[in-house]
């Protein structure tokens, strides 16, 4: 069964608060690694607060076609 925008937004609703590691896919096989805590929900993003006090945003697209996970 393939994952849906419905069940990935749910899965990262339970986990806003709690501490996760980011892994975003870039161009020529590159990675950039975020650890902090889910910030905020929006409708078509969320936010991640890193520890160093960053704030980066993702969509749930980008989830869904697996370039970040």
């Amino acid at each position: 069964m393939k994952p849906s925008i419905e069940k990935i937004k749910k899965n990262i609703y339970r986990s806003k608060g709690k501490d996760v590691k980011v892994v975003c896919r870039g161009s020529r096989n590159k990675k950039e690694v975020y650890d902090g805590k889910i910030d905020e929900l929006y409708n078509y993003i969320f936010t991640i607060k890193s520890y160093d006090n960053s704030t980066k945003s993702f969509s749930y697209c980008d989830v869904l076609t697996k370039t970040v996970v």
